[in-house]
């Protein structure tokens, strides 16, 4: 089974209430074990329902990690109301895995298509943005899309890394 099928199956389950779904041990494509890992719902006209990860592995498994962030995606992200049954056919699924970070030293090491972003303050503010995001098609759009998702302003230092997802969509 695939990551995003995988989200596909356990929100459908959660919000159905049908109970436990049978989990494979595997994921087809997936080579690493245990790893951060975003959630993220979209409408079938594209507009985001609902996007819930994780940066860093908090489970024993990747697997884990999809189930927990697919059921909080679908039902605790605080810019959307919970899914409801009678929208889940029109709802597509993606599944980013990520790959550690790194702190890079120079803006050069950066790609807004291939690298996501995580964006530190000395003052504790940090957020993270995922890599090849609409609109955000520079180094510039994206390190300023994540400082103002953070609340960071232009004149704080601040620390930045890079990170590579493995990307799984509908």
């Amino acid at each position: 089974m695939r990551p995003e099928k995988l989200a596909r199956l356990i929100i459908e389950s959660h919000i159905k209430n049908d109970g436990e779904p049978e989990i494979p041990d595997m994921l087809t494509g997936v080579e690493i074990e245990k790893a951060g890992a975003f959630v993220s719902i979209k409408t079938i006209d594209g507009d985001l329902r609902g996007c819930i990860g994780t940066i860093l592995a908090t489970e024993d498994s990747v697997i884990q990690e999809i189930k927990n962030n697919a059921i909080s995606s679908a039902t605790r992200d605080p810019r959307f109301p919970p899914v409801r049954e009678v929208e889940l056919k029109n709802l597509k699924y993606s599944v980013d895995i990520l790959h550690a970070p790194e702190r890079i030293k120079s803006l050069a090491e950066l790609d807004p298509f291939i690298y996501g972003i995580i964006v530190s303050s000395d003052s504790g503010r940090q957020a993270l943005l995922l890599p090849d995001l609409e609109g955000l098609d520079t180094v510039e759009k994206q390190l300023t899309a994540c400082m103002r998702k953070a609340i960071i302003s232009m004149d704080e230092k601040i620390s930045i890394q890079r990170f590579k997802v493995d990307r799984y969509s509908e």
